[in-house]
């Protein structure tokens, strides 16, 4: 069972489908994975404690204000450039960074936070969130979308 889910070193050049391959062992080339989502959010590996996902924001965009009681949040930038707003209330964002490739943003439970898209190409990266946030195999492929989900 866990052959199909574990990288193959003979084969490095093979491609993985994006999906859900938690909570089975995975190895892969995040930075890869990363680069080639087209999709505003998909849920690459859920496990019971822990959650990645990939994400796409298009140009002018943003993942739109958000906070999480219960969890922390990590980011990391693969490709892009963008505005990294956070703070402890909605309308006061004091905390204020521009992010490139190779950033990686911390976001402790508790702060509110956003992430625009200031570039000229799609901001791509990846996120953890311990314990998960989005359900298993979740595939989100515009903003809208995930808006509409989180709104029912």
């Amino acid at each position: 069972m866990f052959n199909d889910y574990i990288f193959n070193p003979r084969r490095p050049r093979q491609r993985e489908k994006i999906r859900d391959y938690g909570p089975y062992p995975f190895i892969t080339n995040i930075e890869d994975l990363a680069r080639r989502n087209r999709f505003f959010r998909v849920a690459l590996w859920t496990g019971e404690y822990l959650q990645l996902t990939l994400m796409s924001i298009d140009v002018g965009d943003d993942i739109g204000l958000e906070m999480h009681n219960n969890l922390d949040q990590f980011i990391r930038i693969e490709r892009g450039q963008g505005l990294v707003l956070m703070g402890d209330e909605r309308d006061y964002l004091d905390y204020r960074a521009r992010v490139y490739d190779g950033y990686v943003v911390f976001i402790p439970a508790g702060t509110w936070h956003n992430l625009i898209n200031t570039g000229r190409t799609p901001l791509k990266l990846y996120s953890i969130y311990a314990p998960p946030e989005h359900p298993h195999g979740t595939v989100q492929e515009r903003k809208e979308d995930a808006e509409e989900f989180y709104e029912q």
